[in-house]
C-alpha cells in the first residue's frame, strides 16, 4: 500500500466579482490571510485527501469557480482571473472553496506565488449560474490548466455521480476499483481501466454507499497480497451527490507515488433517496 498523503486544507477565498487589481498593501494583507488559512483552516479528509466545498446556492446572477492545485513540480501558485485575484499561494493538493464571479470569458493566469512570473494560462467562459473547476497541473514540459464544468444537479436516486481526472504524470496508467464495505479487491471488477495522465472520465453514476478506492497498475490482476498504488480509507457516498476525484503525484525524492484529492461538487439537500 502506498503511503498516505499528508492532509490538505480547503482555503476560503474572498469573492472575485471581476475585481480590480489589488494595490501592494492589499496584496500583502490578502497574502497574510491566505497563509493563515493554510495554517489554521479546518480539515475535511476524504479518501485520505481533501474534500472540497459543497455546491453553493443563492448565486443565480453569478458563476462559481474553484481551483485545484495538482502541480507537484511547483512550490506555490497564485491564480488570477483577468486582473482579479482568485487564490494566493496554493500548494499541492489544495482545493479552494467556490468563488462567486461575474459571468464572462476570462484569461486564467497561474503565476509563481508572490511574483508575476506567468507559469500557465487558459481562457474560460463562465456562464450565469454555472459551477466550474480549474485544475492547475504539470505535464512533461510545463504547467497547464484544465477547466471543467461541474455537475449542479442531483445524481439519480440511490446513486452518486463520480468524475475521475488523472493529473498524475509519474505513476503510469492505472485501473481503479471501488470496493464496497465488506468486500476486497479480488471480489470486484474495476470501475475503470487504463486511466492515464490527462484522462477526464466525465461523470459516471454508481450506487451510493461506502467504498474503498484502490488503484493498481493497469492490466494487473489483483490478489489479496497485491500492493496497490493507492488505497483510500472507507468513505461514504450519499445518494444524489456528485464528486470529482483527482489523481495527483506525491512529492517524493525517489519512488513516484500516487495520491488522491476529492472535491464535493454537489450534495443533495432534502429527504434522502
Amino acid at each position: 500500500m502506498s503511503p498516505k498523503p499528508s492532509p490538505h486544507q480547503e482555503i476560503m477565498i474572498a469573492p472575485a466579482y471581476n475585481a480590480a487589481p489589488l494595490d501592494s498593501a492589499a496584496f500583502k494583507r490578502s497574502k497574510r490571510l491566505s497563509r493563515k488559512a493554510l495554517g489554521l483552516g479546518s480539515l475535511t479528509l476524504l479518501f485520505s485527501g481533501l474534500s472540497g466545498c459543497s455546491s453553493v446556492s443563492g448565486t443565480p446572477n453569478l458563476a462559481l469557480v474553484r481551483i485545484i492545485d495538482a502541480a507537484a513540480d511547483t512550490s506555490g501558485i497564485d491564480v488570477y482571473q483577468g486582473a482579479g485575484i482568485l487564490a494566493y499561494d496554493l500548494g499541492l493538493g489544495t482545493i479552494t472553496s467556490y468563488v462567486p464571479t461575474s459571468p464572462g470569458t476570462y484569461a486564467l493566469n497561474s503565476d509563481l506565488a508572490g511574483t508575476k512570473q506567468l507559469l500557465a494560462t487558459a481562457y474560460g467562459t463562465f456562464q450565469l449560474g454555472g459551477q466550474y473547476t480549474v485544475i492547475v497541473g504539470d505535464d512533461s514540459t510545463a504547467l497547464q490548466e484544465t477547466i471543467l464544468k461541474d455537475q449542479t444537479i442531483p445524481a439519480p436516486a440511490g446513486e452518486v455521480s463520480i468524475r475521475f481526472v488523472d493529473q498524475s504524470t509519474r505513476t503510469g496508467a492505472v485501473d481503479l476499483y471501488l470496493i464496497p464495505m465488506g468486500s476486497n479487491i479480488t471480489q470486484v471488477k474495476p470501475a475503470l481501466t487504463g486511466v492515464a495522465f490527462g484522462t477526464n472520465t466525465g461523470y459516471i453514476d454508481v450506487p451510493s454507499g461506502t467504498y474503498t478506492l484502490s488503484a493498481v497498475p493497469s492490466g494487473s490482476v489483483p490478489t489479496t497480497a497485491t500492493t496497490t498504488s493507492y488505497t483510500s480509507a472507507s468513505t461514504y457516498y450519499p445518494s444524489g451527490s456528485a464528486r470529482t476525484i483527482v489523481l495527483i503525484d506525491q512529492k517524493l525524492i525517489t519512488t513516484p507515488g500516487l495520491q488522491v484529492v476529492v472535491a464535493d461538487d454537489y450534495d443533495y439537500v432534502g429527504t434522502p433517496n
